[in-house]
């Protein structure tokens, strides 16, 4: 893949302290993006602006929880104060939420994993769009799961956001069509993450491949030349999908 510069942009990382977050904010960084690293834990943000600084990039960290909503809004009022507009929105983070039977999940961890995979990132559009809005290519990319179509048992929290995750970034995308915005989504198969061994604690994760092997593709669908929207790009296939109704 030819190197893409992101010089003078601005992107937001959700999920920056660890696995594809992580991944993506340093590949973002070394193209030339400044960073705006989102994650709750301190310690992590810092060490990841270490590893961006020590590569020649910066960063803003910024802990939150994305379960504050206000405080999204508040980092949207930030951002416009700051730099104006932004360029880049990368919405990776996400939970597993539990693996069980429907009827027997608790209401609390239903209504978290709804939160932060799904309402999180709609409070993230309503932030950040007027600011993306401002920028001459604004790009706006989120991470799905093949869950989200292939309905598994036990997956059930999962796959139902995901599933609600790629209808939100559809319908921003149609929405977005004809301005400079373009919304996107990311489905990375089974890659070497905590979550993944999580879900498959006997799975050898050294099959698998890793964040940083995800991470350039998160830097060529924020780059200015980027032109597809409303798409899904499927990294075990390294193709784009165009997501279908039923036959």
């Amino acid at each position: 893949m030819a190197p893409l510069s992101l010089d003078g942009r601005v992107a937001v990382v959700t999920g920056a302290s660890r696995g594809i977050g992580r991944a993506a904010a340093l590949a973002l960084a070394e193209a030339g993006a400044h960073v705006v690293a989102v994650a709750r834990t301190q310690g992590a943000l810092e060490e990841l602006d270490d590893e961006i600084r020590r590569i020649g990039g910066s960063a803003t960290l910024v802990p939150l929880d994305l379960k504050d909503f206000d405080a999204i809004d508040r980092l949207g009022g930030a951002i416009h104060e700051r730099w104006g507009k932004l360029d880049i929105l990368i919405g990776n983070a996400g939970v597993l939420g539990v693996l069980m039977p429907l009827g027997h999940i608790d209401p609390k961890i239903w209504a978290s994993t709804l939160d932060i995979n799904v309402t999180a990132n709609w409070r993230l559009i309503r932030s950040l769009d007027p600011l993306l809005r401002m920028s001459d290519a604004g790009r706006a990319i989120f991470v799905t799961s093949g869950a989200a179509h292939s309905c598994r048992a036990y997956w059930g929290p999962y796959a139902v956001t995901k599933a609600a995750l790629e209808a939100l970034v559809r319908s921003y995308a149609a929405e977005t069509e004809s301005t400079a915005i373009r919304a996107m989504l990311v489905s990375p198969g089974a890659l070497r993450t905590r979550m993944r061994r999580s879900a498959m604690p006997g799975e050898d994760p050294q099959t698998l491949p890793t964040p940083e092997d995800l991470a350039p593709h998160f830097v060529r669908l924020a780059s200015p030349e980027w032109r597809e929207t409303g798409l899904i790009y499927d990294f075990r296939q390294d193709r784009l999908l165009t997501p279908r109704a039923p036959e």
